[in-house]
């Protein structure tokens, strides 16, 4: 069983920057694709960036140029850099491995609110 763990969501006032983390538990991470994903109340679960093993990145074309996703396989651990944030980015943004099967992190909160 693979575990993830988001970091890093919060409060913030727009155009605005955070940072997330996801860590997993296992060093099996580094072979698959990673997702970042967000969901708004009322809304259904979107795709926000995903990348590679290799690295290969692909962005919502809502986040492209304000949002970069990265990872760092040493430490079983993918970034999400949100830039110029907006109120329509406010949700629950989850991590999601997508490996044989697919596990997903247990989700943190961002707000951009004034």
């Amino acid at each position: 069983q693979v575990q993830l763990v988001e970091s890093g969501g919060g409060l913030v006032q727009p155009g605005g920057s955070l940072r997330l983390s996801c860590a997993a538990s296992k060093s099996i991470f580094s072979f698959y694709p990673m997702g970042w994903y967000r969901q708004a109340p009322g809304k259904q679960r979107e795709l926000v960036a995903f990348i590679t093993y290799g690295g290969d990145t692909n962005y919502a074309d809502s986040v492209k140029g304000r949002f970069a996703i990265s990872r760092d396989n040493a430490k079983n651990t993918v970034y999400l850099q949100m830039n110029s944030l907006k109120p329509e980015d406010t949700a629950v943004y989850y991590c999601g491995l997508f490996a044989p099967s697919t596990y997903w992190g247990q989700g943190t909160q961002v707000t951009v609110s004034s």
